[in-house]
């Protein structure tokens, strides 16, 4: 079996990996393609001794959950995941690795560590999510100094971050057209059987899919149920970080729970219009939404509210509507359910089509990949340079 080209790489992730699959799990699904992918998830606490539980997924990720005993200080836990992260590199052999980082509040973990490079992957502003710990920011002006490379989840971030750090790259939300776009052939639409647990709503169904937390403007759905009895409003995805008694109820509104990425396609396919009901505050002001090109790529309407990475492009691209306030947001549905079938329907999806054809998580790997290698050339040049600059002072006082 040859060698992998690439040097293992050591994820440090506050997602697990059998969550909702998202940005992650797209970039190392990939990544695991040519190299050795160590995705090591927060740990577990309980009464056990510490231990590293590590499973090899269909993907070839290999995920890693560390169990820590339970009733030390999150600094010395976080020591103790330490050892485990560093045991785990003695016992797998990797004398070349590289660091990749979601949750900067992870760094102490990586302590023992020295990669080849570290990549800070800033999907969010993480410091502005609800009950995110006050020294999280602290943690990330570490983790800039530390970092030979970062990437943003969007536009909007990236303006925000290429302040802090002399090479970041923005990449936005990309897409696996193929995958989504099971649900607008009419050959795909024949063979995806509308799921059960809608199979019995009537139309028009409005529809929303990921997680359901405090970046959602529950105000508005409940609001827009109360307007529009006719209208069928979806929501499939777990519920995180609020009360689920919090949530507006009502005969036309229905919580699904989580489903697969693969079982997605087949809610889109009988859906009327795709749905991204952000509220407008500190938790959205940097998100750059996934589920826009996968709505896209499924061929159904989108209403957004505004987004800054989803205005531009989708919205001032005229590929999806964008409104504010529930009159606003409801006329731009009512707008999409009546252009359904025309003309001006087929021009919209035209645009998005021609937009979606120069995305790609393959792209967007490939791409990282590039700016990878181009940081591990630089610093090893700097390394060089610097250890020359000693040597010449060693020979100086000689």
């Amino acid at each position: 079996m040859p060698a992998d080209p690439h040097p293992a790489l050591l994820v440090l992730s506050h997602l697990r990996w059998n969550f909702v699959f998202q940005r992650p799990q797209h970039l190392m699904t990939r990544a695991a393609r040519d190299r050795a992918v160590y995705y090591f998830e927060e740990p577990l606490f309980g009464d056990w001794p510490d231990h590293l539980d590590c499973r090899r997924d269909a993907s070839g990720v290999t995920v890693c959950t560390p169990h820590i005993e339970i009733g030390h200080s999150p600094a010395e836990s976080q020591a103790r995941t330490a050892r485990l992260l560093a045991d785990l590199v003695a016992r797998e052999g990797l004398r070349e690795y590289d660091l990749w980082v979601y949750t900067p509040m992870e760094l102490p973990v990586a302590a023992q560590l020295t990669p080849r490079v570290t990549i800070y992957d800033c999907m969010d502003e993480l410091a502005n999510f609800k009950g995110a710990p006050p020294e999280l920011r602290e943690r990330e002006r570490q983790l800039f100094r530390q970092a030979d490379v970062v990437f943003t989840g969007g536009h909007r971030l990236y303006q925000a971050k290429r302040q802090q750090h002399p090479n970041v790259y923005p990449f936005p939300s990309s897409v696996e057209v193929e995958h989504f776009a099971q649900a607008r052939s009419i050959q795909a639409r024949a063979g995806l059987s509308d799921p059960a647990d809608q199979r019995e709503l009537p139309h028009p169904r409005l529809g929303f899919y990921g997680v359901i937390d405090e970046r959602l403007d529950i105000a508005l759905l409940g609001e827009l149920a109360r307007r529009r009895p006719e209208w069928q409003l979806v929501l499939v995805g777990p519920v995180v970080k609020i009360d689920p008694t919090e949530l507006p109820q009502g005969d036309n509104l229905h919580y699904l729970g989580q489903r697969s990425y693969a079982e997605l396609p087949a809610y889109l396919a009988h859906w009327d219009v795709a749905l991204l009901p952000f509220a407008l505050n500190p938790f959205t002001e940097f998100i750059s939404p996934t589920k826009t090109p996968e709505y896209l790529a499924a061929g159904v309407p989108v209403v957004s509210t505004g987004i800054h990475d989803v205005i531009r492009p989708y919205g001032e691209g005229e590929m999806a509507r964008i409104a504010d306030g529930v009159e606003a947001f409801e006329a731009a549905c009512a707008a999409a359910l009546a252009e359904a079938g025309s003309a001006a329907a087929a021009a919209r999806q035209a645009r998005a089509d021609a937009h979606l054809s120069e995305l790609s998580w393959d792209v967007t790997w490939q791409a990282m990949q590039r700016q990878i290698e181009q940081a591990a050339e630089t610093k090893s040049a700097q390394t060089k340079a610097a250890q020359a600059g000693v040597k010449q002072l060693e020979l100086a006082h000689d």
